[in-house]
């Protein structure tokens, strides 16, 4: 894994998450881009970066980049990953994978036919106890799956003043927080439970039917009080919104076990806080993203149990995905260590394929932690498509399969 370079594209919040990520799972990160020259420098310079790439063409023609990491804003995504492919080389995005299904369709066939590893940052994936929660239900632990519920909730958007370029669906898309941290959510326990859904029924609402925008933007995760706090609202300018605060969503699994998921982007309190409740025939599991390192395990005739996370305890797929001995919390950070780790050794394990002789650094996580693909990304944006027509139509929606 030593020997890959990457390249990261956006300097907002989380492009430098992905840097520290790659960092820690032991891959060089070569340069950085923003949406000017300007910002490429100032990144580079903070994040001891050797190149501040001009453009993206400047980046994907250099040939010491082998894995391209996408993190710009949404409307973005599909023209960057289609370029990035065109040059050969494998390429990262943040979800939503692109604006609609019809772009995301066409990333996962060019990914095929270019033979290139391709992958969606559904890194809730890899919190160790999640994974844990993943090995119960293959192995039967929890018995046969009755019901699914769950929240993600956040507050940064809780004031009419709170703006940023995601509340805009010409660059976020026509859904918001369904988009943005519902997907997590519903990726998330598609991979656990192993079952797909396969129809909706959605309620969708705008709390803030018209928010404040600075004219020069307002930026996420800066400041969350709002300008009412600061008194300076003399440049800003009413918006009218479009896409939802709040959403709620009954779900259909295929085997014909039931969920309820709702997402919200305005519930006072909580930072990002995503929960599910998995109830099965022997037990039910309890996880809570802002206590990541306990796993509630519920019975019925016996005593609830609560496993903190200890590799020592845990099965060993799970403990595959956790750096630590128990007692040494691992969280939001360690997630994307663990991603990138899966995902950068099947990119090993595949050009040490091409190299007779070569093996794979015995350091790296096993490819057998398979990372979320540009098919997975593809298949929530049907979903979230699917949940908006449910919306609409306040009908239940079957959610259409890709023919990828």
């Amino acid at each position: 894994m030593n020997h890959l370079t990457a390249a990261v594209v956006g300097t907002g919040f989380i492009g430098p998450v992905h840097i520290e990520g790659l960092r820690r799972a032991g891959v060089s990160v070569r340069g950085i881009l923003g949406s000017d020259p300007d910002k490429s420098r100032k990144a580079a310079s903070e994040l001891n970066l050797k190149v501040a790439y001009r453009h993206l063409d400047h980046l994907v023609s250099d040939p010491e980049i082998d894995v391209v990491h996408l993190t710009s804003p949404n409307r973005l995504h599909f023209q960057q990953a289609c370029e990035v492919i065109r040059a050969g080389k494998h390429v990262l995005c943040e979800k939503p994978l692109a604006m609609n299904s019809a772009e995301s369709a066409q990333l996962v066939q060019m990914a095929k036919d270019a033979d290139v590893e391709a992958a969606v940052n559904y890194n809730l994936r890899y919190y160790p106890l999640s994974m844990e929660s993943q090995e119960y239900v293959r192995s039967g632990k929890l018995g046969s799956l009755f019901h699914v519920t769950g929240s993600y909730a956040q507050d940064w958007l809780f004031h009419p003043t709170d703006y940023n370029w995601r509340v805009d669906p010409t660059e976020g898309g026509d859904v918001r927080a369904i988009a943005d941290i519902g997907t997590h959510w519903l990726d998330l326990i598609q991979f656990i439970t192993g079952q797909k859904v396969q129809a909706v029924l959605a309620d969708l609402a705008i709390v803030h039917p018209q928010r404040e925008s600075v004219f020069n933007g307002n930026e996420t995760f800066k400041s969350h009080a709002g300008l009412e706090a600061s008194g300076d609202q003399s440049k800003t300018q009413k918006v009218t919104v479009t896409t939802e605060d709040f959403g709620s969503v009954l779900l259909r699994f295929e085997n014909g076990a039931k969920g309820v998921m709702w997402v919200s982007q305005v519930d006072a309190g909580r930072k990002n806080c995503l929960r599910y409740e998995i109830a099965g025939s022997k037990e039910s599991l309890y996880w809570n993203s802002e206590s990541p390192n306990q796993l509630h395990r519920g019975h019925r005739d016996c005593a609830n149990q609560i496993l903190t996370r200890d590799p020592a305890l845990m099965t060993a797929r799970a403990s595959q995905a956790s750096s630590y001995p128990g007692g040494h919390n691992e969280g939001f950070g360690d997630s994307f260590k663990q991603l990138f780790k899966s995902f950068y050794t099947s990119i090993s394990e595949r050009q040490s394929k091409k190299t007779p002789n070569s093996q794979p650094a015995p350091s790296q996580l096993s490819s057998s932690l398979s990372y979320p693909t540009f098919a997975d990304g593809h298949r929530e944006i049907l979903l979230c498509e699917s949940i908006l027509k449910s919306h609409h139509t306040e009908t239940w929606v079957e959610v259409k399969e890709s023919e990828q």
